[in-house]
């Protein structure tokens, strides 16, 4: 809707040209001395608010040098701006052409009022600009910098600006909504808030948004682009400033993200703070393009120079990838290791050691079960689609209702994330497939297409042999790691149980590859049990068999393919990743959790730390005096008093008041809690990768931003809107008041040279 110019004989309007203009301020004297100006009777009688919604001056009625281009999407009045240009006389060459704008004709009376109205105003300005009395001085704080009058408007303008846009972070809101269509577009979110907090009263927004031309962008993309990066840094450094001062850290990383196109990985930092408390907090998005060498080269610019940390400090890494970045990630875990040795390459505690194990598999069917899983998960967060599956368990399981309730309650919310999950899904798979042929034929209508479609692809995907045998091949081999990655996601002292049974899960796995055909022979016949049941056709894939015959090679038999190309792939991949995962440092470390006063105590306090600690002897502050010390910390717990109960976590044993006393112990446990695989305890932050997915989960994706999704994350991480401002001034010079009057002052010297 274009916006006509209020000034008499002036027929110009905002979308003929790129003129700027401006509203009625709301301030109702300098309103009224517009209101005068313009010689308009007819607005006489409307208040300032209704003359600011509904009423503009083109800038060509205002003196040049009251309107200020600040940018090329950006045009603002001198607050002291006042239309003095109008044209009241080329009507009269015309009496027969009538006039909406009826020119007021002035009487006398009328000429004098605003003269002595115009001198009562230059008075005032006079005054305004006297020195300060001697007692206001005496109140300045002389160690602070003085601003102007317009530096501190523009100062609480900007704080303003950063509590709208930190709100709208943390409330998960993008700052603009979807473009409708090319002449629509929806309301921008932004502008809205805006809008919400000067009715409210803010005035430092009010007089800058009534001196902005109503035509020219109020705040441009450039602009709210820079207001999200300070907001972004600030709390991002807030948190390095703890980082910083806990010394070790262990990096961690997410699922890719894709902005603009674009994959960037998410990058976690685990620490301990100066309160003894376990953190891991989200800190960026760092882009994923490049080879491998290329992406550890970004990694470790954005710890080192951008984040002021040191490499040397970080005690290990965990990469949580899926499908075809997993192959990327562990080359990336295999640089970093060989170029600092103690960064020890772990699972993440977040994700169960049978699905990390699972992903890291490079086999094509593999990853289409792992992705398939994703995609269940999130197809059956939907209240719907979830009785949808209910009620097809209740069916497949009507003559067997204790097996339907036991699959009813397996299959609650996360059960594509749990240790069991690939038992699980072959339970479920002729529920699911029944599930997903229901929702597909959509009988009465209930589900959208987009729902009918997914349903429709992942039943495609679970009606395939080669992945029900894939399924039942990853679920026995897993077996055997299934105890283990429990104890790893445990408390302390399964932790430490899970590093001295390793031995015997490998054991188990080789014994497995050993006799390969007993056992393959056992699950294949499983698989085709499944299959039959669900009327699956038991054949080879066709793309095997069609290379086959352009080779002229004799056709392979069903069982013998899937033994060759499932099953021995599988179990030799497991094994490596369980060796790679868990290598002789990585148990080392984990067996260093006896020190923890509970594990000391079922050891009947016979450990052996020092064995093991040569791995840290460069962290410890005093190492030659280890051996006395844990001697001493033994002797402490093990004489203690019987009401004394013995500390179970590094926890715990950190928040004890003596610890202090025991410098390497204390040093120690530190490093030893920034393992990724340990768990967080007592930690209301501890969620950060899942606070991730539910800002990614809350707004479709082509409306995810960086800075918000940082703001959203860390809604708990204090900020200060006032350094926001003053990082903000410093960035960007440009737009300060006070920048823009010394850049005209010049200009004018330059013009008078």
């Amino acid at each position: 809707m274009p916006n006509f110019c209020a000034a008499p004989n002036c027929t110009r309007k905002s979308t003929q040209s790129d003129l700027a203009f401006f509203r009625f301020p709301r301030d109702p004297e300098r309103c009224r001395i517009w209101v005068e100006n313009c010689r308009r009777a007819d607005l006489e009688a409307k208040t300032s608010d209704q003359l600011n919604k509904h009423y503009r001056l083109c800038a060509k009625h205002f003196d040049p040098a009251m309107v200020c281009k600040t940018s090329p999407y950006r045009t603002v009045l001198k607050d002291t701006a006042i239309p003095t240009i109008f044209d009241l006389t080329s009507h009269l060459k015309n009496p027969h052409t009538r006039h909406r704008k009826r020119i007021k004709e002035l009487t006398e009376e009328d000429l004098k009022k605003i003269k002595e109205r115009r001198l009562a105003s230059s008075i005032d300005q006079l005054a305004s600009k006297k020195e300060p009395t001697a007692e206001d001085s005496s109140n300045t704080n002389e160690d602070e910098p003085q601003l102007s009058t317009e530096e501190k408007e523009f100062r609480d303008y900007l704080r303003s600006l950063f509590e709208v846009v930190v709100t709208l972070g943390k409330q998960s809101i993008p700052l603009a909504a979807d473009q409708a269509s090319e002449a629509e577009y929806k309301s921008n979110n932004f502008q809205a808030l805006l809008d919400y907090r000067m009715n409210a009263g803010d005035e430092a927004l009010r007089k800058q948004f009534e001196a902005t031309a109503v035509n020219t962008e109020y705040l441009s993309a450039t602009q709210q682009g820079q207001l999200l990066d300070v907001c972004e840094n600030t709390v991002r450094e807030e948190m390095l400033m703890e980082v910083r001062e806990s010394r070790f850290f262990s990096l961690v990383t997410g699922d890719l993200v894709e902005f603009a196109k674009e994959k960037h990985l998410p990058v976690f930092l685990r620490f301990v703070n100066q309160q003894n408390v376990l953190r891991e907090e989200f800190l960026d998005f760092v882009p994923f393009d490049g080879d491998e060498s290329a992406l550890v080269e970004r990694l470790e610019a954005q710890l080192t120079d951008r984040w002021g940390l040191s490499m040397e400090d970080c005690r290990g890494q965990a990469h949580k990838a899926t499908g075809s970045s997993t192959t990327k990630m562990k080359a990336v875990a295999v640089l970093l290791m060989e170029k600092y040795p103690l960064l020890l390459h772990m699972s993440c505690s977040h994700t169960a050691l049978n699905i990390h194990l699972a992903k890291n598999l490079p086999f094509p069917n593999v990853q289409i079960i792992m992705e398939t899983l994703r995609r269940i998960g999130a197809f059956f967060r939907n209240p719907f689609t979830q009785d949808e599956l209910e009620k097809a368990i209740f069916t497949h399981y009507q003559k067997n209702e204790e097996k339907g309730a036991t699959q009813k309650q397996a299959c609650g919310p996360g059960w594509t994330e749990q240790h069991n999950v690939f038992d699980v899904l072959l339970d479920m798979l002729p529920p699911l497939v029944l599930c997903m042929d229901s929702i597909r034929g959509n009988d009465v209508g209930k589900f959208a297409d987009v729902v009918t479609g997914d349903a429709y692809s992942i039943m495609e995907t679970l009606a395939d042999f080669e992945i029900v045998v894939t399924i039942v091949i990853l679920k026995n081999v897993l077996t055997f790691t299934r105890a283990f990655g429990r104890n790893l996601q445990g408390e302390t002292l399964d932790v430490f149980c899970a590093a001295n049974s390793l031995t015997a899960v490998l054991h188990s796995l080789n014994e497995v590859n050993d006799n390969i055909d007993v056992y393959h022979e056992f699950w294949y016949e499983e698989a085709v049990s499944v299959a039959t049941i669900m009327e699956i056709p038991v054949r080879v894939p066709r793309l095997f068999l069609r290379k086959q015959r352009a080779a002229d090679v004799g056709e392979i038999q069903a069982e013998a393919y899937f033994k060759e190309y499932v099953t021995i792939p599988v179990i030799h991949g497991i094994m490596q990743e369980v060796e790679d995962m868990f290598s002789e440092t990585n148990v080392k470390a984990l067996k260093c959790l006896s020190l923890v006063p509970a594990i000391m105590g079922q050891m009947k306090f016979n450990t052996t730390e020092e064995n093991y600690a040569d791995v840290y002897r460069n962290d410890l502050p005093n190492p030659d005096t280890l051996p006395a010390e844990l001697h001493c910390w033994r002797i402490k717990w093990k004489h203690r008093g019987k009401e004394v109960r013995l500390p179970t976590t590094i926890h715990e044993t950190l928040q004890l008041p003596d610890v202090k006393f025991f410098p390497n112990v204390n040093a120690f446990l530190k490093v030893l809690s920034t393992l990724p695989v340990l768990k967080l305890e007592d930690n209301k932050s501890d969620v950060a990768s899942e606070r991730l997915q539910a800002y990614l989960d809350s707004m479709p994706a082509k409306q995810w931003n960086r800075s918000l999704a940082m703001l959203n994350i860390n809604t708990h991480v204090k900020h200060d809107l006032d350094v926001m401002v003053d990082k903000y001034c410093r960035l960007y010079p440009e737009d300060d008041p006070e920048a823009e009057a010394e850049s005209e002052e010049v200009a004018e010297e330059d013009v008078a040279k």
